[in-house]
């Protein structure tokens, strides 16, 4: 077993099942893995969920969120020691001040006219909107799981206006989904170059770990293999 912990964050309309072909994989090359289960009430719970995952490991931890999980990991890895590189999959990389509502207004996607609310303010994508929006290249059968299984998000969490920034401290990867029809490209690439990512592109609609679980995996075991090798040198 290696000396690192992944820990994988979802985003909105989903929960840590999501990974799920992605964990064999890195298990496979020796990681320890956990999925966090996010509530999606509020970022305020989200951030605390993941932090509370981070400080229970005793080995260097490798952070990865996908979409709104993005911006979960940047606030939950603030101060955390243990925290030796964020990974971006398809996911928000906010800086202080922004909000994601204003982010996607700003590059504007398909799931802005896709989300339905229920009576409590949680939000989800519109059923038949789901394969155009989400997951147009996973396969039909796992589609279906995935759509009938949304976590929905509350919709307060899209206008957060948020604070420190964890990528100014950790180094940090981002894989842009050039097909993602929910988290504009051209935006992902807005973030990827602000934080100074390393960045690969993989040819994917928005769940790349999905649609693209052994090119998610690679990705995150480059990023914990320089993660191992820098701490090596260091030591």
């Amino acid at each position: 077993m290696k000396n690192t912990t992944i820990i994988l964050v979802h985003g909105a309309f989903a929960d840590g099942s999501g990974w799920g072909e992605v964990i064999p994989l890195l298990e496979q090359d020796g990681y320890e893995v956990i999925a966090v289960q996010n509530p999606l009430t509020s970022y305020a719970d989200d951030v605390a969920t993941t932090r509370r995952v981070i400080d229970a490991q005793e080995k260097p931890v490798v952070l990865v969120g996908h979409s709104y999980g993005g911006a979960v990991i940047t606030g939950a890895a603030v101060g955390a020691k243990n925290v030796k590189a964020l990974v971006y999959v398809a996911a928000f990389a906010p800086d202080a001040g922004d909000n994601l509502q204003a982010l996607l207004q700003k590059y504007p996607s398909k799931i802005g006219t896709a989300l339905v609310p229920d009576a409590a303010g949680f939000l989800y994508i519109d059923r038949s909107k789901f394969k155009e929006v989400f997951a147009a290249d996973v396969p039909d059968g796992q589609r279906s799981i995935m759509n009938a299984a949304q976590k929905p998000v509350h919709s307060t969490i899209f206008a957060q206006q948020y604070e420190a920034a964890a990528w100014k401290e950790i180094p940090n990867w981002y894989l842009v989904a050039t097909e993602d029809q929910a988290i504009n490209p051209a935006l992902q690439r807005v973030f990827a170059e602000r934080i100074k990512a390393t960045t690969e592109e993989v040819t994917s609609s928005h769940v790349p770990f999905a649609s693209k679980p052994a090119a998610v995996a690679r990705f995150i075991g480059q990023a914990a293999e320089a993660t191992s090798q820098r701490a090596a040198t260091s030591a």
